[in-house]
């Protein structure tokens, strides 16, 4: 062969490819793998102008693939605005945004993002609490799950929020006992004052995108599938990648509105598909929010809720809508990427890709179904029956406040005993990816992938109890679920996902061993080299080569 522009040397590979697992070596040329081998072999190859990287001894696996994220929405609002990812109490939460205020005298809106909704409530957070934090300016802070949101009052001025203002469809306006709007935003009505707000450019979600990528980098990520775009993702994306700017490969799935007509949604997403076919980033999946979220009680369930208030949540689609559709984007190839998180809206996205299938032939769509927080144990075979991919979020799967004294009390005993069922799913056969849902919670795949392990927040935060110790996931497992599985899931496992030879040379170096250290060490990992198409796109301070 001809030179390679790069060779990995005396290292510990594992490629994710079944016909040669373990290598001590690799050369890339054109981007691609070209050679695998010995530390000895493959030094040979190399020339003058080759690049070569030592690795010590370390492992390197193929780099990882988030397959539910949203890189630019998130990437802008935690690269521009105030993080409350830290906040536990509302006084922390005041000092939070009061610093970042005081930071940007000039700004017209004071923005936030990452309040947690497992203390932070409809009970405790209102425009009030964001008046004393933000007096002057208006306000608007977005919760970690993006499902809820908060303003204050100079804010409900300035989005004209009036009282009696009619709910959006899907949506809600929290009001008090007077029926004042008291700030806080569910659903779609967080969309309705979003829209009514100071317009962002396209070059500040750029920037976001920038940021966001960076951060996917310095972990160890090299591919992701954007869950949520519209036009204007789409534009700013489509710019980065025709720029060369990119260091991550992005797909994408355009969502569909409940409130448009089958043939319209089709063809406004069919347009979007034909229009972003770059080889650094594509549109090819249609994404569909069946229900919210148990906090807010927007979660669809198959039964009434368990606690003293009951109730459920209707599905934000018709159930004959989800059927049609589901068949007629599947029959137009699309993947299909359903938001479920109770064990109703879980039922209704099974039955639409049965009905699909039905209507047009089992196909090799991988269609994901995302979060699967509460499933009832009849559903959990009719994954592997459907074809269909178990996209899960592990960090969720571990007791901390909103899923002990929030989720649980909620569901109730006995349907609690089915949340966050993940190994279950993969014993029935179905296909399992992780994933983040940044900037829902970290995007860093080694901590999500140590609480699949041990079902455990990390130890330094305490002793605490195994949250359903059978649904455990193994270290390959988690691997597979960032590799080979996410690469066939997000449609790039012809050329990603392992380290096989004629596939694009995307790789990380870790500092440590995570198929041998210990489980609660893994968290801590730290990617000290990423390697995109064989050109380098994150190496560590104290990483160095020779």
């Amino acid at each position: 062969m001809s030179q390679p522009d790069l060779v990995i040397l005396n290292a510990a590979i594992v490629t994710m490819d079944p016909l040669t697992p373990y290598v001590e070596a690799l050369a890339a040329r054109g981007g691609r793998v070209a050679a695998l081998g010995t530390t000895e072999d493959i030094r040979a190859l190399a020339g003058p102008a080759t690049r070569i990287v030592d690795a010590g001894g370390r492992l390197v696996l193929p780099g990882f693939q988030d397959t539910h994220i949203h890189l630019q929405d998130s990437g802008y609002h935690y690269g521009m605005t105030a993080n409350l990812d830290d906040a536990r109490t509302i006084a922390e939460l005041r000092s939070l945004l009061t610093a970042f205020a005081a930071g940007k005298p000039d700004a017209a809106w004071v923005n936030g993002v990452g309040w947690y909704t497992g203390i932070f409530t409809d009970h405790n957070l209102d425009r009030h609490v964001l008046d004393t934090a933000v007096p002057d300016r208006p306000c608007f802070i977005l919760a970690s799950d993006g499902h809820n949101a908060c303003i204050n009052t100079k804010a409900i001025e300035a989005v004209g929020l009036a009282k009696g203002a009619a709910d959006p469809l899907n949506g809600h306006f929290v009001l008090d006992e007077h029926g004042e709007p008291t700030g806080m935003l569910h659903e779609s009505a967080v969309n309705w004052v979003e829209d009514r707000m100071p317009e962002v450019t396209d070059a500040d979600y750029a920037d976001g995108v920038r940021f966001g990528q960076t951060l996917c980098n310095r972990h160890g990520i090299t591919g992701v599938l954007d869950a949520l775009v519209e036009e204007r993702h789409a534009r700013v994306y489509r710019g980065l990648a025709e720029a060369g700017e990119l260091t991550v490969r992005i797909g994408a799935t355009a969502k569909v509105f409940p409130e448009e007509a089958t043939a319209d949604a089709l063809a406004r997403v069919e347009a979007l598909r034909r229009e972003n076919r770059l080889d650094m980033f594509r549109i090819h999946s249609a994404k569909f929010f069946l229900d919210g979220v148990i906090e807010n009680r927007t979660a669809a369930m198959l039964e009434d809720y368990s606690d003293p208030t009951g109730g459920n949540a209707p599905l934000m689609f018709g159930y004959e809508q989800v059927r049609e559709l589901f068949t007629v984007f599947d029959a137009a190839r699309f993947q299909i990427h359903v938001h479920v998180i109770g064990d109703g809206a879980v039922r209704a996205a099974l039955d639409g890709l049965d009905a699909a299938k039905a209507a047009n032939g089992l196909w090799p769509s991988l269609h994901q179904i995302a979060h699967i927080q509460c499933i009832d144990p009849a559903d959990i075979p009719r994954f592997a029956e459907l074809g269909a991919v178990a996209n899960v979020q592990a960090l969720w799967a571990r007791h901390e406040p909103s899923v002990t004294d929030v989720a649980l009390p909620m569901v109730g005993e006995q349907r609690g005993k089915w949340m966050y069922a993940f190994r279950s799913l993969i014993d029935a056969g179905a296909l399992l990816t992780l994933s983040s849902d940044w900037g829902v919670s970290t995007l860093n795949p080694f901590q999500i992938m140590e609480t699949a392990l041990t079902r455990q927040p990390p130890r330094r935060n305490g002793d605490h109890p195994v949250f359903l110790p059978h649904e455990r996931l193994t270290r390959e497992q988690c691997i597979k679920g960032y590799t080979t599985h996410a690469a066939a899931s997000a449609w790039r496992a012809e050329t990603t996902g392992s380290l096989s030879i004629g596939k694009f040379a995307d790789l990380i170096v870790l500092d440590r061993n995570i198929l041998t250290c210990d489980l609660y060490d893994i968290g801590d990992t730290e990617v000290l080299l990423t390697v995109l198409g064989a050109r380098e796109v994150h190496r560590a301070a104290a990483f160095t080569t020779q």
